[in-house]
């Protein structure tokens, strides 16, 4: 794996942005959410930021690590930052609550094996 360290790193950007998103949203909930409009961009630029980390990841960990939906995430990131005045807030909150859980658990996973796949 000729780019463990690209893949270490833009995994660990992966989780900070789902970090800064849990730190945004402590206590809050959607009509918080849709009252602040900080808090909404700056969601949504973390969730940019994982779109663009994503499309970063080798190939290798890609398929190996198929149940990850990839081209979601990019196609999530194309939108949010080609359709700023498009965006439905209510699929974004869905994301962040319904889909982030289980990215970030994936997330660790793969890290974790990369860390226990150093000799690969």
């Amino acid at each position: 794996m000729r780019n463990r360290i690209g893949d270490n790193a833009r995994l660990n950007h992966i989780l900070d942005a789902i970090s800064e998103i849990e730190t945004y949203l402590q206590n809050a909930d959607y009509e918080m959410f849709l009252k602040h409009s900080m808090m909404r961009f700056a969601c949504i630029k973390q969730l940019e930021i994982i779109g663009e980390a994503s499309v970063h990841i080798s190939e290798e960990i890609k398929i190996k690590f198929r149940e990850i939906e990839w081209g979601q995430i990019k196609g999530m990131r194309n939108s949010y930052v080609h359709e700023y005045f498009g965006i439905d807030l209510k699929l974004v909150w869905e994301i962040i609550n319904d889909d982030l859980p289980q990215l970030k658990a994936s997330i660790a996973n793969i890290l974790a094996f990369l860390s226990e796949n150093q000799d690969l």
